[in-house]
């Protein structure tokens, strides 16, 4: 009994330090490069699509809200199964918890336990409705047309989809770091070895090779070229004038 004291005092602080440090590495990364990070690729590819969407909103307005239905509709879910879990296990520990040993909640291991994945979850629960708050208040905005001041306008759609996004992307985290602290339930060592596994994997899920950015960079000005190069006037040796011109006028 001893033992598997020390080994909780040892091992599962260092998981968790393991799974923190890993995400401070992530946030910085984000704030200074972000096209190392499929976060920091996805928000520029959203900021993309806002202007893409706004250039004619009366034709892809119904494009927009329909993809934004789609994102409220996987906040949804996540946050209804964050709230069902809590409460579960909510209910499971108060059956467990007798008369006598309420005032003890707090110094029992298995109680620690039990409110660590409880405030994961409802940490959860929260950031997805946030993230709901934030896509409803974009469906509004990106089907209003602009009056004045466009750049501004499109700057701020885009900023509260982003932050939508960030949130779900926090409820996301949540969800699994109650992969460990379920796994804490059979001890300390399998709770340190899955905080290493998930942060192993979340490194390769969260970055990006240099040929995807390259790849994911281009793409953003390969349709602008293709417009440019249509409208690029043809010059005929014959005709001494510009095709598009010409066809120009004749639709005039």
């Amino acid at each position: 009994m001893v033992l598997k004291e020390h080994l909780e005092y040892v091992f599962v602080p260092l998981g968790l330090l393991v799974f923190f440090l890993y995400h401070i590495w992530l946030l910085f990364t984000i704030l200074h490069q972000p096209h190392r990070t499929v976060i920091g690729l996805n928000a520029e590819s959203r900021h993309q699509w806002v202007h893409a969407m706004m250039t004619d909103p009366f034709k892809n307005g119904v494009l927009a809200v329909q993809t934004i239905r789609n994102n409220i509709m996987a906040s949804t879910l996540l946050a209804t199964t964050a709230i069902t879990l809590s409460s579960l296990i909510g209910i499971f520990a108060r059956s467990s918890w007798s008369s006598d040993d309420t005032s003890s909640i707090l110094q029992s291991t298995s109680s620690i336990k039990r409110i660590s994945i409880t405030v994961c979850f409802l940490v959860a629960f929260l950031c997805n409705v946030q993230s709901i708050r934030c896509y409803c208040h974009v469906s509004f905005l990106i089907t209003a047309p602009t009056l004045r001041d466009k750049n501004a306008y499109l700057e701020y759609i885009t900023n509260t989809l982003n932050r939508g996004s960030h949130s779900w992307s926090l409820g996301l985290r949540a969800f699994y770091l109650s992969f460990p602290l379920f796994l804490w339930i059979y001890g300390p060592i399998p709770m340190f070895a899955c905080c290493c596994l998930t942060s192993f994997c979340l490194y390769f899920l969260d970055t990006t090779a240099r040929i995807t950015r390259d790849l994911h960079s281009s793409s953003f000005y390969k349709e602008s070229n293709d417009v440019e190069s249509e409208v690029e006037p043809v010059y005929h040796p014959l005709a001494g004038t510009d095709l598009v011109q010409n066809a120009a006028v004749d639709n005039v």
